[in-house]
């Protein structure tokens, strides 16, 4: 880095259901939620309240226009020089931004977590580190699908149905290609205690340096 006051920003990417929040939750858990400013780059979904219900439904959400990414590149930014950001909250119910924001304060540490965060040169720029977590296929649906129901409302055969027609290819086309650009690649996210070790003891060192 070549300011050392400046915050450490670290994306986590990997496809839907691999366990990326997992991964965000022990990095949290173990250095200290304290030190960290956590963006989900599902809180950036662009707000659909303009278009009908039926219009909502038709937009493939795993494409990355679906995402307002350079509003994330803005507060990556202004947190990058100690400015609070208000991040947006997203009701996945309704494809639509709440009217209330995210108070969100810069620490030493910003992780950036979502599936196509790699897949975009701007925030590629910004990643001082980068991980992917690399899960298996049949995995990551079943996990879609339980969060999807329990979470978001969804019928077993519209979270099918989506899975299908663009989850699985848009995964194929953005997400899949985007793992070489990461530095620290993770099989089975989280629950990888090995890996998650020298992930945050890199990470420790990075701070010690600050």
């Amino acid at each position: 880095m070549s300011d050392q006051s400046s915050p450490i920003v670290i994306g986590i990417a990997g496809g839907t259901g691999s366990g990326k929040t997992t991964v965000a939750n022990v990095i949290l858990r173990r250095l200290g939620a304290d030190k960290i400013t956590f963006l989900p780059h599902d809180s950036y979904y662009r707000d659909l309240g303009e278009l009908t219900i039926e219009e909502r439904q038709s937009i493939n959400f795993d494409h990355p226009d679906a995402l307002e990414t350079e509003l994330l590149v803005e507060h990556i930014q202004a947190l990058k020089r100690g400015v609070t950001v208000e991040v947006p909250i997203y009701d996945f119910t309704t494809h639509t931004r709440t009217d209330q924001t995210l108070h969100i304060e810069s620490q030493r540490v910003i992780l950036v977590e979502g599936i196509l965060i790699f897949a975009d040169e701007t925030l590629l720029n910004l990643f001082d580190a980068k991980i992917f977590v690399d899960t298996p296929d049949d995995i990551r649906f079943i996990r879609r699908l339980q969060r999807d129901l329990l979470e978001r409302g969804r019928t077993v055969d519209s979270v099918i149905q989506q899975y299908m027609t663009t989850v699985r290819p848009m995964h194929l086309e953005f997400v899949e290609p985007s793992k070489r650009q990461a530095d620290v690649i993770i099989p089975e996210g989280g629950h990888n205690t090995v890996a998650m070790n020298m992930v945050v003891a890199r990470i420790g060192e990075m701070l010690a340096r600050q």
